[in-house]
C-alpha cells in the first residue's frame, strides 16, 4: 500500500520492519498477507488484495482508507530462487495528514519521505530497500503532485514484473524484467534492450531502453 501526501513535495509513507520478520530490517510500504476473510464471496483476487491492503494499512500504520480509492499500478512475482516468494499487488492512494501509529512489534519506526530522498538515503547506506520498493520509488519520483502521480498511475494501468536475476561478468547482480535482452536466458551480459535494475553495492541503477512500439 503506497500511501501518499504533499508536504509540500510528494511524500510516501515508509515503515521500518524489525529484524525478526520477513524483509527484516528493510524499509517497506505497509502490506502483508491476503487472509481468507479478505476474499469476497466471488473469490475475486483483486478485491481480496484491496481488502488486505485496507486491513494491513490499519494494522501496521493506523491509517484508515477505502479500497475503492486505490490505484492498482503493479504486480510483482519474485524469481524461483527466492527463499520465500510473495506475489505482491501494489496499490497507491492519498493519505493526506492522518496520524501514523506503528505497533512497535513487526514495525519499528516510520517516516514520510520524498521518493528521491528515500533513494538518496539508500544510496548513502542509511536504509535498506528491496528491489521492488526501489523501482517503485524511482517511478514515483517523476511527479511533483499526488494528483498528477495518481492520474499517471491510473492511466498507464498495472505493470507486471516477473523477476529474473542474473549476474554480470563482473559479479554485479541484476534483476531483469520482460523486454530485457537477457531476460529469457537469465544472462545479464546479453547485449540489447534493457529493462533491469543493476544492483551494485551502494549504487542501484534502473535501466530502461526498450523502444515504445506505439
Amino acid at each position: 500500500m503506497v500511501l501518499l501526501r504533499e508536504a509540500p513535495e510528494v511524500q510516501v509513507l515508509m515503515l521500518h520492519r524489525t529484524s525478526e520478520v520477513a524483509f527484516g530490517g528493510m524499509w517497506v510500504f505497509p502490506g502483508g498477507h491476503i487472509d481468507p476473510p479478505d476474499y469476497p464471496p466471488s473469490g475475486d483476487p483483486e478485491l481480496a488484495a484491496r481488502n488486505a491492503a485496507v486491513r494491513e494499512a490499519a494494522e501496521e500504520a493506523g491509517v484508515v482508507c477505502r479500497p475503492q480509492g486505490f490505484v492498482w499500478f503493479a504486480h510483482w512475482t519474485p524469481p524461483p530462487i527466492a527463499p520465500r516468494r510473495f506475489a505482491t499487488w501494489f496499490f497507491a492512494a492519498r493519505a493526506d495528514n492522518q496520524a501514523i501509529t506503528v505497533d512497535g512489534g513487526e514495525i519499528r519506526d516510520h517516516a514520510w519521505l520524498s521518493p528521491a530522498g528515500a533513494l538518496a538515503r539508500h544510496a548513502a547506506g542509511e536504509i535498506d530497500l528491496a528491489p521492488p520498493t526501489w523501482v517503485t520509488l524511482h517511478h514515483l519520483s517523476a511527479e511533483r503532485s499526488v494528483t498528477a502521480l495518481l492520474e499517471r498511475l491510473r492511466s498507464s494501468g498495472p505493470r507486471f514484473y516477473e523477476t529474473h536475476v542474473g549476474k554480470r561478468a563482473d559479479g554485479v547482480p541484476v534483476s531483469m524484467w520482460h523486454g530485457d535482452a537477457g531476460y529469457k536466458a537469465w544472462d545479464a551480459d546479453v547485449p540489447g534492450p534493457r529493462h533491469r535494475l543493476v544492483m551494485s553495492r551502494g549504487d542501484f541503477r534502473f535501466e530502461y531502453t526498450i523502444e515504445d512500439p506505439g
